[in-house]
């Protein structure tokens, strides 16, 4: 896909999905596999994202909302797809109808989601979520058998089909930490009231795992994993090293501008960058309103001729200068923000530890001024 000449563009390498993916699929054997692309595709583009996915073996794909499922739905994406936050008001009809798999964590959703099944005249699927420990969606494990006795009357009567019993984990990024088998002895337990009611049989997908737990918890694999943030080749637990995952996106920008400046010049609001020479400064066409952090002021660095460079001053909403020094840079010349680090780029890891921050707010941060360009 080919997008006119911009001043900045996110380039999404398809092959490095496909393969990040055939690599979470071999760390799981005999699970399936639902990559989460929600969040556009964890900023790399949705429906070219899922594409991608499907291509690398994986079976399913997850969204956080519905409007993100049928989104999928009309690119003509036929594969299941699970969406599970859903508030009040959300298009249940629509839903239904184009076989979204929802997520129900309390009684009033289950009841919504099987009135729905019945004005659209066809059975729901619905994966019951138990709150485990992570404090968020899910329903508490006291509830529990309260949800799943609704779901299994509104199965009786034909409206619903409970197909996944599910839960998510808090802390499966941090080694060791005491909550995962904590986690995982609440799972098993919502499980086992869940078969003894009669919501269990082998049809029923059983799953907890993210990316990291798919990388490094078998235990936590059950019938299913849900990678999201290392589809797009970026580490769950960097401090374990990149697990062979491949970045997908390299954000690049070209110079808008370069001009020679005095020693002493001040840079950008506020002049927290002062020239201490003579110098040539390039003016990069991306800011805060395109994800590029207003705190990445004096922190992240770039690549540009041949090296890196800090970013000099504050970023603003549309632009941000770095110091070229006397390098033989001009207008149109490349400069990259972040890549896999082949060429001596930047990584996205990188700039999320320069930010204190993680990878997922790096990509998904990319805004809709950027087009992604696909290889």
């Amino acid at each position: 896909m080919s997008f006119p000449m911009t001043p900045a563009e996110a380039r999404v390498d398809l092959s490095a999905i496909r393969d990040n993916v055939a690599l979470l699929r071999s760390h799981a054997p005999g699970a399936l596999t639902m990559v989460a692309v929600k969040a556009d595709g964890y900023g790399h583009g949705m429906t070219a994202a899922a594409r991608a996915c499907l291509e690398g073996g994986a079976e399913r794909l997850g969204t956080a909302y519905i409007r993100e499922a049928l989104e999928l739905r009309a690119e003509g994406v036929t594969a299941p797809i699970l969406s599970w936050i859903i508030p009040p008001g959300e298009p249940l009809d629509e839903a239904v109808a184009a076989e979204v798999e929802l997520s129900a964590a309390a009684p009033w959703l289950v009841d919504a989601i099987a009135e729905a099944a019945g004005r659209t005249g066809r059975a729901a699927r619905v994966h019951l979520k138990a709150d485990t420990g992570s404090g968020r969606g899910g329903s508490p494990i006291a509830d529990w058998p309260a949800l799943v006795d609704r779901a299994l009357t509104r199965q009786a009567e034909g409206t619903i089909e409970i197909v996944g019993l599910w839960s998510h984990f808090a802390c499966a990024d941090i080694p060791g930490h005491p909550s995962i088998d904590t986690q995982l002895g609440a799972f098993d337990e919502a499980l086992a009231v869940a078969e003894k009611a009669g919501a269990g049989g082998s049809h029923v997908i059983r799953h907890i795992a993210n990316s990291a737990a798919n990388l490094t918890l078998p235990r936590a694999r059950y019938d299913m994993v849900r990678p999201g943030i290392a589809a797009y080749g970026l580490s769950p637990i960097p401090e374990l090293g990149d697990f062979g995952l491949r970045p997908a996106m390299t954000l690049t920008a070209r110079l808008a501008l370069v001009k020679r400046v005095p020693a002493g010049s001040g840079v950008s609001y506020g002049h927290l960058y002062v020239t201490d020479r003579e110098t040539k400064l390039g003016l990069v066409p991306l800011g805060y309103a395109d994800g590029i952090l207003r705190h990445a002021t004096g922190r992240a660095e770039v690549f540009a001729g041949g090296r890196r460079r800090r970013i000099a001053g504050r970023v603003c909403m549309d632009q941000f200068v770095i110091d070229l020094g006397d390098d033989p840079l001009t207008e149109g010349d490349e400069v990259i923000l972040f890549g896999d680090g082949s060429k001596g780029e930047p990584t996205a890891q990188e700039w999320a530890d320069s930010l204190d921050t993680i990878t997922h707010e790096i990509v998904t941060g990319i805004g809709s001024r950027v087009p992604r360009v696909y290889r």
